[in-house]
């Protein structure tokens, strides 16, 4: 099987991917392409000031699940996209998002520690290069897509279009500064799903749509593939509330307990609720992709396994 990517700098392609049945799908496998094609696509060594390149490497190349690259990579697949074709568009995602970590962790953010396994950016680079790498991350992620060749050109624009509204004011950011305000601001279940809806689902959308796309999937497709893929980032996010509690300490690469000021899902409904609401938001992202039509499995991996230790 071949990868739709281009030769970057002299290095050999990403590696190749056998295909596998749903049920045998071995993920590690594409996470392993993606990070191979993470480290073709930065900067060259040479080319930029070799504090911000470094920086850029130690928080894109740590060690992640790379749930939303694959989330991209599977929902093209899913309908039908060719082999890794959909890996650029996936990398960008991975870039947006490892952008907004950096920016999340800062001390005037969430004042993080440990993300990854690792210190954080501002930790390991200081402030002012974790804010630049941040910034070169995502000018990085856009130049991919704007780019990507693999795909046509009026589809570049939408990628970059849809990426842009993940990220903008009804997105990533917008998400942010509403977080902001929780510690001092009274909340109501709503507004926190509708943070959790732009803080988390929104880039979850458009890695799934970024997929769709690159696949060619025609526009009455892409609300379905918009709604799975906002059920599922609901769901992640709930699952990140869980996994705050330090009873979880040392077992998921970053700070536990950063919440525990600040009201969430779970501190607003109690664990079982916050559980079922889990599952709700789970169940309707397998009915958006019973809807697909797609006898494809792969996508459904996601779902298996990204949330195991909450489906017993």
């Amino acid at each position: 099987m071949t990868i739709g990517t281009q030769h970057i700098r002299g290095k050999p392609p990403a590696r190749q991917i056998d295909p596998l049945p749903a049920e045998d799908l071995d993920t590690s496998g594409l996470v392993g392409a993606i990070n191979d094609r993470l480290e073709q696509l930065l900067p060259h060594e040479n080319a930029t000031p070799r504090s911000l390149r470094d920086a850029m490497a130690f928080s894109l190349l740590a060690p992640g699940k790379r749930l939303r690259p694959l989330l991209t990579i599977l929902t093209s697949m899913h309908f039908g996209g060719r082999d890794l074709v959909a890996l650029d568009a996936a990398c960008a995602i991975e870039m947006v998002h490892t952008a907004s970590l950096i920016l999340d962790d800062l001390p005037a953010m969430d004042d993080s520690l440990v993300r990854r396994g690792k210190p954080t950016v501002h930790r390991a680079f200081g402030e002012d290069i974790a804010i630049l790498s941040s910034v070169a991350l995502l000018n990085h992620a856009f130049g991919i897509l704007a780019t990507h060749a693999h795909v046509r050109a009026e589809t570049r624009t939408e990628l970059v279009r849809v990426v842009t509204a993940a990220i903008g004011t009804e997105g990533l950011i917008g998400g942010q500064v509403l977080d902001l305000k929780l510690k001092s601001d009274p909340t109501s279940d709503d507004e926190l799903g509708r943070i959790n809806g732009l803080k988390t689902a929104a880039l979850f959308g458009a890695a799934a749509e970024a997929g769709a796309l690159v696949a060619g999937v025609k526009a009455e497709m892409l609300e379905i593939v918009r709604q799975f893929a906002l059920e599922l980032g609901s769901a992640f996010q709930i699952a990140d509330d869980l996994l705050d509690d330090p009873t979880y300490a040392g077992t998921t690469g970053k700070d536990t307990g950063k919440d525990r000021n600040k009201p969430t899902i779970l501190s607003a409904r109690g664990k079982d609720d916050t559980r079922r609401l889990l599952h709700t938001h789970l169940d309707a992202a397998r009915k958006c992709l019973e809807r697909t039509g797609s006898a494809d499995r792969r996508l459904a991996t996601i779902l298996d396994r990204g949330f195991a230790r909450f489906l017993s």
